[in-house]
């Protein structure tokens, strides 16, 4: 049994590492797991990987990558985490469990709000104080619709300029913030189909991502531009994969979802993650003052000893878990269950690109 704590790769274990991810990640794949993932295991995040060994051989792994993320509440820092692997014959032995909290130990000390992953690994994941939160509507595109006629010149091809993307993507309101050069990396990713729409003036007016490395194929997960040219580009995107697809969309696109539901497309409203409070104190502090903004003024969010307790001097209600807290401040709400006086304050406004999982 290995007796080696969690700890970053040497810049000389890199390869060792990627190969492990490699052959039990992605085995029998034409690219490696870095493609996939060109910013979390860029040189410059090799210190938020995490490994154990065996002497001399690797036997678990997880990656944690800061993201930035805008919102209307302002900028939250948030730990991603992902690729998260522990080899056959070491299972069971609590390595996973361990190299979790060497995740969230990085996240609390890089100052994140909060910690987010992906994973159907639900109870296990729950013990780590994790809870199923946020908000991701898919909308399923099943048979090809009838649009009337446009001008655009559609065209699937990843050879685009990443400053004409990064300008429409920059048009969301919430997301993460990235470079060119990010956008330039995620475009290269294998497995992946770009499509672009141009007006006659070659003004690129929307684009979508289909698929990302092993995950993802027939999911558009990655869009941007108005409404009015996504419509006819995901009509295209449709027609040419020749299958059905699903369009990943924030709760809060409220007109592009409208729109897509008249096609008709079948609407499934899920979880955006896994999440985890790293931050409370910094978390409340942005609540609160969006409350203010609100003009909630008497509105607070603070921690008492174990316990959490959120509203007015005369309207208090007292959570006694994370999981609720996690739930109140990142949503869903089942109908009745949210105070109506903060349905502008909750769920806070939160999503995370398909180019920014991990």
């Amino acid at each position: 049994m290995s007796t080696n704590e969690p700890r970053a790769p040497l810049e000389s274990e890199v390869p060792e590492v990627i190969g492990f991810l490699d052959h039990i990640l992605r085995p029998n794949r034409g690219w490696s797991i870095a493609a996939e993932y060109p910013q979390v295991f860029a040189p410059p995040n090799r210190e938020n990987l995490r490994i154990v060994k065996d002497g001399d051989r690797v036997i678990a792994h997880a990656a944690t990558k800061f993201l930035i993320i805008k919102t209307q509440l302002g900028l939250f820092k948030v730990a991603a985490i992902g690729s998260v692997v522990t080899s056959p014959e070491h299972r069971n032995l609590g390595h996973s469990r361990d190299i979790i909290n060497s995740c969230l130990q990085i996240a609390e000390e890089g100052c994140a709000d909060f910690a987010i992953l992906w994973s159907d690994l639900y109870d296990f994941y729950r013990k780590l104080g994790f809870e199923l939160a946020g908000r991701e509507v898919s909308l399923v595109i099943d048979a090809i619709p009838t649009l009337p006629p446009n001008d655009l010149r559609i065209l699937q091809s990843s050879k685009v300029a990443p400053e004409a993307v990064l300008r429409l993507y920059g048009g969301h309101p919430c997301g993460t913030i990235r470079t060119a050069e990010d956008i330039r990396r995620h475009l290269c990713i294998p497995n992946s189909r770009t499509y672009t729409a141009w007006d006659k003036n070659n003004q690129l007016l929307a684009y979508a991502i289909e698929g990302k490395g092993a995950d993802l194929k027939g999911y558009i997960h990655e869009w941007g531009g108005g409404v009015s040219a996504l419509l006819p580009l995901f009509a295209h995107i449709r027609k040419d994969l020749n299958q059905r697809i699903t369009v990943i969309a924030p709760s809060h696109a409220e007109n592009l979802i409208r729109q897509l539901r008249q096609w008709p497309a079948l609407v499934h409203e899920g979880y955006l993650g896994l999440i985890r409070i790293v931050n409370e104190r910094n978390l409340f502090l942005k609540i609160t003052r969006r409350a203010r903004q609100l003009g909630l003024r008497e509105f607070a969010i603070e921690k008492q000893g174990e316990h959490v307790r959120v509203g007015t001097p005369t309207d208090m209600v007292t959570l006694s878990t994370q999981a609720e807290v996690t739930r109140l401040i990142f949503g869903p709400h089942p109908d009745g269950t949210l105070n109506p006086a903060y349905k502008d304050l909750f769920p806070i406004p939160m999503w995370i690109w398909g180019w920014d999982s991990v």
